[in-house]
C-alpha cells in the first residue's frame, strides 16, 4: 500500500509523465463525454461569444483565444472553423495542456504548458478546473479537520495528520466544518491556478465551466470521482483513469473583477443553443432542412439538459471590458469585492 493526500495522488495519477492519465494518447475523449464532443454546437456557440468579446473590445490588432485545459484541441478547431476570415486574420489561437501538441492542430494555433500573458481576446477553460489537484480533509472524533489520505492500489482512505493554517484558514472561509465526519475539499490550489490563467489577460473575458457548487450548496460528502472507458468507476488514483472532484466556483472567482455565476443551461440558451424542436411545416416545404434541425434540436436539448451538461456552472469574468451582449442579459452580474 502507498499512502498519499489527495493533491499529491491526483497529480502523480493524471500528470506523471511516464504513466500519467492525461498522457494517454487516446487522450480524454477515449474515456468521457465533454460538451465539447457531444456537439458541434458548443463549439459554435464559443465561436459567438469570441465574437462578441472581440467587439466589446474594439476589435484588437491580435485577438486571444485560449483554450485551457485543451485536451486533443477539439474545442480550438471546432471554434476556428466558424469565424470569419476577418477574424481569423487576426487571431492568434492557444492550446494549453500538458499533453503533446496533437496531430491536424490548425498551424495557427500556439501550443504550451501554461497560459500565456498579456493577451487581449477570450480565455475559456472546459472542465479544467476538475482535475486541478486538491486535498480533502475531515473532523475527526475529537473535533480535530485532518487530511485524508487515499491507498493509490486501491482507493481506500484514512485520516491522516491534522491540516495546515492555510488549509484550515480556506475552510473557514469558504467551506466550514465542525461535526465529526464533516468533510471539506480544499480549493486553494484551484484558486490559485484560475488567478493565474486570468492574469495572463490584458484585457479579456476569462470563463470557467465546471460540475462546480457554491457556498449554502456545498455537498455533504466528497466529491472525488473516478472515469474510464465512457463509465464512473471508482476514483482509484494509480493512472489508469481520470480523477476529478467538483469546483468550488465562488471561491474560485478573482477578487475585484465584474462576475457572473450561471448555468450551463442559460448560458448557452443566451448564445442561442435551443433544444427546441423545429416547426412541423418544415417537413414538407424542406425535409433534409427538417431532418438537420430535427439533429440540432436533439444536440442542444443534450448541452442544455438541466441533469445532465446543462447543470455545468459557468464562472464569467471580466477583465477591463464590458458585458458581451448575449450574456449581459442574464441575472448576478456583479463586481466583486477585493
Amino acid at each position: 500500500m502507498t499512502w498519499m493526500r489527495w493533491a499529491p495522488a491526483m497529480e502523480r495519477a493524471l500528470y506523471d509523465p511516464g504513466q500519467g492519465f492525461y498522457r494517454r494518447p487516446e487522450g480524454p475523449a477515449g474515456h468521457f463525454r465533454t460538451s465539447v464532443h457531444a456537439s458541434p454546437r458548443f463549439a459554435r456557440a464559443v465561436a459567438r461569444l469570441l465574437l462578441e468579446v472581440d467587439e466589446a473590445l474594439g476589435r484588437p490588432e491580435e485577438l486571444a483565444l485560449v483554450d485551457v485545459g485543451a485536451g486533443r484541441g477539439e474545442l480550438l478547431t471546432g471554434v476556428l472553423a466558424e469565424l470569419p476570415a476577418e477574424v481569423l486574420a487576426r487571431l492568434r489561437p492557444y492550446g494549453v495542456e500538458i499533453a503533446d501538441r496533437p496531430a491536424g492542430l490548425p498551424s495557427t494555433a500556439l501550443w504550451t504548458d501554461r497560459p500565456p500573458r498579456g493577451v487581449t481576446g477570450l480565455l475559456f477553460a472546459n472542465e479544467w478546473l476538475d482535475n486541478v489537484p486538491l486535498d480533502a480533509g475531515e473532523v475527526d472524533e475529537d473535533g480535530v479537520l485532518r487530511y485524508v489520505e487515499v491507498d493509490t492500489a486501491t482507493g481506500g482512505t484514512r485520516l491522516g495528520e491534522p491540516v495546515s493554517a492555510a488549509d484550515a484558514a480556506w475552510a473557514d472561509r469558504w467551506w466550514p466544518v465542525a461535526e465529526p465526519g464533516d468533510a471539506v475539499e480544499f480549493g486553494g490550489p484551484r484558486d490559485a491556478a484560475w488567478a493565474r490563467a486570468v492574469a495572463g489577460l490584458e484585457r479579456g473575458l476569462a470563463v470557467a465551466v465546471d460540475y462546480g457548487h457554491t457556498a449554502g450548496r456545498r455537498p455533504p460528502f466528497g466529491t472525488y470521482a473516478g472515469f474510464r472507458d465512457g463509465r464512473e468507476v471508482a476514483p482509484v488514483p494509480d493512472g489508469s483513469c481520470d480523477v476529478t472532484a467538483h469546483v468550488a466556483l465562488d471561491s474560485v472567482a478573482v477578487p475585484g473583477l465584474h462576475s457572473l455565476w450561471t448555468t450551463q443551461r442559460e448560458a448557452l440558451r443566451a448564445l442561442g443553443v435551443s433544444g427546441g424542436r423545429p416547426a412541423l411545416a418544415l417537413a414538407t416545404s424542406d425535409p433534409v432542412g427538417y431532418l438537420r434541425a430535427l439533429g440540432g434540436a436533439g444536440e442542444g436539448a443534450e448541452l442544455t439538459d438541466p441533469g445532465g451538461l446543462g447543470a455545468f456552472g459557468w464562472l464569467v469574468q471580466a477583465v477591463r471590458m464590458t458585458e458581451p451582449v448575449s450574456l449581459a442579459g442574464l441575472p448576478g452580474w456583479q463586481t466583486l469585492g477585493a
